[in-house]
């Protein structure tokens, strides 16, 4: 079996018991498969944590979930020196916290003051911590997995602009129709009556290295990579393009936003079987690699005009060269 076709079969199994979210599965299984770390954002009870879970299960890797409470502390995450005793005498030594995982659910991320929130965007930038001036590294398979609800929602701490950016990508979750929603329930009724049946083995890591190696192969001609710098460059420069666009935005997005078009587009391609990549790869990426990169301004709040309206202006005006 290709690393192609294990990817698929992961695909297909956390597709099963995640209903009518097959954009943020796939999205999962992008941030995965291109190292970044994702914020999953949507209302309580939409399968946020849900989708994270099918995630852990149907890979072969370690798994921990950190619930964020406004007590929570650095050193609750990133774990600490404790003294031990012993025959030959006390001894410190580290205890390592939850982040020492391959996949990380911080859940309700926005429940935690800043200082909690900062030793985990550490981690996910840093890919170790320091406790007591020595250095941790984290395993070679990593990903946090935040899920926070809506900032409108009360008892939030919301992240600062320039921490979102260190999101691969910003996933949000809104309610299906009603044709899943029924098949919700049904799933739900059926897992509480009876044990579900086993869906295989896990897929082993050495899987998601593999097809990291091949994503690394897949080209990015000179015209497709002209198209992402014109998107960068439209969110910083928008009065090129229109008024009214350049009144939207703030500030655009940063470097990271033009690497993560490059890696998510490449990924994109690749789950579809090709070795290369096409403007629609890149624009089948640009909401979720962007939507969080973009501060808009108050007139754009004050019309209801959100992210995702910037961002369908902005593949409506730039072309591909």
């Amino acid at each position: 079996m290709t690393a192609l076709d294990t990817i698929l079969t992961l695909k297909s199994r956390m597709a099963e018991s995640i209903i009518g979210q097959e954009r943020v599965v796939e999205r999962l299984l992008i941030a995965l498969l291109a190292n970044g770390n994702v914020l999953i954002e949507g209302l309580p009870g939409l399968a946020k944590t849900r989708a994270v879970k099918s995630l852990a299960k149907n890979l072969q890797a370690d798994y921990s979930r950190i619930q964020f409470t406004p007590d929570l502390l650095p050193s609750d995450i990133t774990g600490t020196e404790v003294l031990h005793r012993g025959g030959d005498g006390n001894t410190f030594r580290f205890d390592p916290g939850p982040i020492f995982a391959n996949i990380v659910l911080a859940d309700e991320v926005n429940r935690a003051p800043a200082k909690v929130q900062a030793a985990l965007l550490e981690a996910m930038e840093e890919r170790q911590v320091t406790v007591a001036g020595t250095t941790h590294r984290m395993p070679d398979l990593f990903i946090v997995l935040a899920t926070q609800n809506p900032v409108e929602q009360e008892g939030t701490y919301p992240l600062p602009e320039a921490q979102m950016d260190r999101f691969l990508l910003h996933v949000y979750i809104d309610y299906g129709n009603e044709e899943d929603e029924g098949r919700i329930i049904r799933l739900v009724r059926g897992e509480e009556q009876a044990a579900p049946a086993g869906a295989g083995e896990p897929v082993p890591q050495q899987a998601v290295f593999d097809a990291r190696e091949e994503i690394n192969r897949v080209e990015v001609s000179p015209v497709v990579e002209r198209y992402m710098v014109d998107l960068i460059f439209a969110t910083r420069y928008p009065d090129r393009y229109d008024a009214q666009l350049a009144g939207w935005i703030n500030i655009g997005a940063s470097p990271r936003g033009a690497l993560g078009l490059d890696r998510c587009s490449r990924v994109h391609a690749w789950l579809n079987g090709r070795d290369h990549v096409l403007p629609d790869d890149v624009k089948a990426v640009a909401h979720d690699v962007l939507r969080h990169r973009l501060a808009l301004s108050y007139e754009a709040n004050a019309d209801g005009i959100s992210a995702n309206d910037v961002i369908d202006s902005i593949l409506a005006k730039v072309a591909v060269a």
